[in-house]
Order: structure tokens, then C-alpha cells, then sequence
């Protein structure tokens, strides 16, 4: 355990501009999402569309990303995180700050936001959290935590920040300062920082007088085949386990202000507690980093998905309370923050480092259809029975069968070594 931690520290002292690096570009990566909604409106009154056209730019991206994430995650072990994120971020920025001169013409909305969900796949949670994974093994745990937690920060800061430039620079210079200024940081950032596990396998190739080759940079890390991959039974399980969590959870995130409304919570009072979710989230992710890091991630996992069905029972019990709700709001925040880091981590970890990026991009592709599946599904049993409550009780089922996949994950691969690679918990040092 000692030498475990002596390891974690050594990588923290040399790889943490890394993880700032990703975290703000991660960050980034959000706020569109995040502003989208405060754009609605501005839009609407400039150009009269419609709600369903507005809402089609995130439809682009989230079925881009389904289509293409696996053939990205291999330009991944190829090519490297730093070599796909620099022109993902650029091409990012740029088109954000293009939203800005939109001029009714739908054909250009449609062609901003093709460009927009490419760039996008340069820059999803895979390219993050390969080049962590990368560099971190004993502290890969809290590394990929505090790098996916760019996201909560955006989450909770663009809103304000995005409604203060509207109102004083007007919707198309807000979008220049959003994609120019907060993109602008994280490519400069990310040019002076972003080097992990995949630069230093090029970098001692180079030295070696090794000729460029088509394998992966990370080819002579341990870990499996792509043929091996599918035919990983763990990993299968933790790509099931992901994309039922993803369903469930995603369809909560997006209904769970009517959801409260539904049950006595005035708008304002459930919009507090939206937000509460958001900062639990953050919490979530450095905890579960910690325990990962220092127990088999099995049981870390598996406790904190089936720990997501007490926010399904909580409002589901009659005559709920302020303190139930807030219960039940903080227990899914704090699971939420956590999915794509436990998936990553798993990942890592079952399937090495090897084709980390074509694994994990499958499974990004999983993500993403769990992702546009929920909100459906929130949304059809709402219509379908009037009520939300058919929907929490397939929360709950999904939940604990999520749990039971990763409960039942066999133990680590001989090249995690570990303390607890058994399966069993470290002992005190």
C-alpha cells in the first residue's frame, strides 16, 4: 500500500499540468450544452423557429457521436490524444463562434452543427480520458475524477455566464466570447500541457531511430486485442452496465424538474435542487476517484450505481418530504458525477492500455445511445400513463441490474498490479 502511494504521488508531481489541461478542456466541451437553452429564445424572436429545429443541433451531434465514436478512438491509439484534441478545440471554438452569424437560413444551421458534432468527436470524454489514463496508474482514480469534473464546472457556470453576456453584449457576441474566450484558453492550455502516456511513446520511438508505424502508440502496453476485446466477457458487462445506468439516469437529468413539479415542488424550489445535483455530482467524482484508487473498483462501482435506486424509491414514497426530496436529489447528483468515470476506469482496467481508444470508443457509442434513449423514454411513459411513476419503478430495475453487472465483474487482469487486484481490499500501510 505504501509503495502504491508513493507511486500515485511521483505521478500527481509529474503529470498534474495534464489533468488541468484536460479538465478545462473537458469544461469547454460542455458549454454549448450548457448555454444551448438560453439561446432558445433569442433565436426564436430573431428567426421564428421552432422548438423541434432548435433542438435538432444537439440531435447532430449526439448521432454523430453513436456513428463515429469507435473509428475516432482508434485515430486515438494511433494518432494520439494530443494530435486529435488541439484541431478538435480549434474547430470547436471556430464553430461556436460562428453560431454567431446565423441569418435564418436553415441549410446553414444544419452545416454549422455537422461541423460542430465533428469537432465534438475530436473532443469527447474518450480523448480526455485516454490521455489521463495514459499517464496515471496508481492515482488514475482521483485523475480521471477531477478531469470529467470539467464538466459539472461548466455545467454550473455557464448558465449565469451566458445569460449576463446576452444581456450585455446580445446573443451573437455572447456566443464570440464563449467560443473564442473559453475555447481559447483550453487550446492554450492544452498546447503548452497535454502531454501524457501516448506523447511518450512517440517521443522514445523517436529516440529508438523506430521508423513511423501504422500500430498503435501504446501497442506494446498490456492490454487486449481488439478480437480479444470482443470477446471479453467483463468488458461486455461493463458496456451493458453503462449503456442501462445511462438510459435510466440521462432521462432523470432531463425531466427531473417537471418530474418535482409533479410531486408539489414549485419551478424555483426544483430548479435549486437541480443545481444541488450538479454540485453533488462533483463531490461524486472525487470520492469515487479516492475509493477507487484504494479498493477494487467492483465493489466502488457497483455500490454507487445500485445506491442510484434510492433516488427512484425516495420519489416514489407517498407524502414526500423536503427532506426525502433533497435526500433523493443529492444521492443521484452524486451518482451521476460518476458514470463516465467508473466506465473509464473499468475500461482501463479490464481491457488495458493497449486500443484503449477503439474500446472506449465503443463504448462511447454506448453512451451516447443511452443518452438519447432516456430523455424518450422519460418523455413516452409521461405521455403514455400521465404520470412519472412507470418510469421511476424501470429506474429502479435498471439501476440494481446496472449494479449486479459490475458486482459480478471477475477479478483484475494479471497486468493490474495492484494491492487489491485480487479483489480484496488493500491493508493499512
Amino acid at each position: 500500500m505504501t509503495d502504491t502511494k508513493a507511486l500515485a504521488r511521483a505521478e500527481w508531481r509529474r503529470h498534474w499540468p495534464l489533468v488541468l489541461a484536460a479538465s478545462f478542456a473537458f469544461s469547454f466541451t460542455s458549454v454549448m450544452t450548457a448555454s444551448t437553452g438560453l439561446f432558445i429564445e433569442p433565436w426564436t424572436k430573431e428567426f421564428g423557429w421552432s422548438r423541434t429545429l432548435l433542438s435538432s443541433g444537439m440531435s447532430i451531434t449526439s448521432v454523430t457521436t453513436f456513428l463515429f465514436s469507435p473509428v475516432f478512438g482508434v485515430l486515438i491509439d494511433r494518432m494520439g490524444t494530443r494530435r486529435m484534441a488541439l484541431p478538435g478545440l480549434v474547430l470547436l471554438a471556430a464553430t461556436m463562434a460562428s453560431l454567431s452569424l446565423l441569418d435564418g437560413s436553415v441549410w446553414m444551421w444544419f452545416a454549422v452543427w455537422t461541423v460542430y458534432a465533428a469537432a465534438a468527436l475530436a473532443t469527447k470524454s474518450t480523448v480526455w480520458t485516454a490521455g489521463v489514463a495514459s499517464a496515471f496508474d496508481a492515482g488514475r482514480g482521483l485523475a480521471l475524477g477531477l478531469t470529467l469534473s470539467g464538466s459539472a464546472f461548466a455545467q454550473a457556470l455557464t448558465p449565469p455566464l451566458t445569460n449576463w453576456l446576452i444581456n450585455e453584449f446580445g446573443w451573437r457576441m455572447a456566443l464570440v466570447w464563449l467560443g473564442l474566450g473559453w475555447g481559447g484558453l483550453a487550446i492554450l492550455l492544452c498546447a503548452f500541457l497535454l502531454f501524457d502516456g501516448y506523447d511518450a511513446s512517440r517521443k522514445a520511438r523517436a529516440a529508438s531511430g523506430e521508423a513511423p508505424s501504422s500500430k498503435a502508440l501504446l501497442a506494446d502496453a498490456p492490454g487486449l486485442s481488439i478480437p480479444e476485446a470482443w470477446r471479453s466477457v467483463a468488458l461486455w458487462r461493463i458496456a451493458i452496465s453503462t449503456f442501462v445506468i445511462m438510459v435510466v439516469t440521462i432521462a432523470l437529468v432531463v425531466h427531473q424538474i417537471p418530474i418535482l413539479q409533479s410531486i408539489g415542488v414549485d419551478r424555483t424550489a426544483a430548479a435549486y435542487y437541480a443545481g444541488m445535483a450538479g454540485l453533488a455530482g462533483v463531490a461524486g467524482k472525487l470520492v469515487t476517484g479516492w475509493l477507487l484508487d484504494r479498493y477494487p473498483a467492483r465493489w466502488v462501482g457497483g455500490v454507487t450505481l445500485a445506491a442510484t435506486a434510492l433516488t427512484f424509491v425516495l420519489l416514489l414514497v407517498p407524502n414526500r418530504t423536503m427532506p426525502i426530496i433533497f435526500t433523493a436529489m443529492f444521492i443521484n447528483g452524486y451518482a451521476a458525477g460518476t458514470k463516465l468515470q467508473i466506465a473509464g476506469y473499468l475500461t482501463s482496467a479490464y481491457g488495458g492500455m493497449k486500443n484503449f481508444g477503439a474500446i472506449f470508443g465503443t463504448m462511447a457509442s454506448l453512451i451516447a445511445a443511452g443518452s438519447g434513449l432516456g430523455p424518450l423514454l422519460g418523455g413516452y411513459v409521461f405521455d403514455r400513463y400521465g404520470t412519472y411513476d412507470p418510469y421511476l419503478w424501470i429506474g429502479i430495475v435498471g439501476t440494481l441490474i446496472s449494479a449486479a453487472l459490475i458486482f459480478g465483474l471477475p477479478d483484475y487482469p494479471e497486468w493490474v498490479k495492484r494491492p487489491h487486484a485480487a479483489g480484496k481490499a488493500p491493508q493499512p500501510a
